[in-house]
């Protein structure tokens, strides 16, 4: 008798249990909201830049990973670097007819030494770069010297554009991760990162990121010819 009444009073409590529990399946609005939420902020990214006042930071576009940088002592030395392929020159051309649909204005273009990152500036039509040891991926150099080119990168992500301009910045993910941070580890080659400078804080912050050379074409059919021009 005694164990019915128990068995009696586990189920009740079981099923109380059961009933209380609460199974929340997304909804198809829901994914509406995110991808319209997701849509406005790319808007006002490049609204945002249309009027100058950002670091735009990017990784060169894609390479051969079956190549390999054998003479980092020897920047001059093309041959012995990871080139872009035939994919990563398009995408640099991309990015460039994606800047001037976008009426995306650019001021100052610092590129690292590598050839790769230099190509994606001349491919894109950003005119008179300039190639700097600063933004230089710091491959077989002393310790101190990778924290002093982390040290510059930072500087130049805190200075200001030229008014009505934006800056951009063609180097590699090391470089970033040692200036902005662990969460630039996986910046993809292509992939570029919007960075505001501070000016009270002489400081940056970064307000978006732009996961591939296509998106930026992808962002040009968001926007009409009246946005695109104002």
């Amino acid at each position: 008798m005694l164990l019915l009444k128990v068995t009696q009073l586990f189920f009740i409590f079981l099923t109380t249990v059961l009933t209380t529990v609460t199974v929340f399946v997304p909804e198809k609005s829901n994914a509406q909201t995110a991808t319209t939420t997701a849509s406005v902020q790319s808007e006002s990214i490049i609204q945002a830049l249309q009027k100058g006042g950002y670091i735009i930071y990017f990784r060169h576009t894609q390479t051969n990973p079956n190549q390999a940088d054998t003479d980092t002592l020897h920047l001059e030395n093309v041959k012995a670097q990871r080139q872009l392929t035939k994919v990563g020159e398009q995408q640099a051309r991309e990015i460039g007819a994606a800047f001037n649909r976008l009426k995306i204005p650019v001021g100052k273009v610092l590129t690292s030494k590598l050839y790769r990152a230099q190509e994606v500036a001349k491919l894109a039509g950003f005119q008179n770069y300039q190639a700097l040891v600063d933004v230089t991926e710091p491959q077989n150099v002393p310790p101190v010297e990778a924290q002093r080119r982390a040290t510059a990168l930072r500087q130049l992500l805190a200075t200001q554009p030229q008014k009505g301009t934006n800056t951009v910045i063609i180097g590699h993910r090391p470089n970033l991760q040692d200036a902005a941070g662990k969460e630039f580890g996986d910046l993809k080659e292509g992939e570029a990162v919007i960075f505001k400078p501070l000016l009270d804080k002489q400081g940056f912050q970064p307000i978006g990121r732009v996961a591939s050379p296509e998106r930026w074409t992808d962002l040009t059919t968001s926007f009409t010819p009246n946005q695109a021009s104002n």
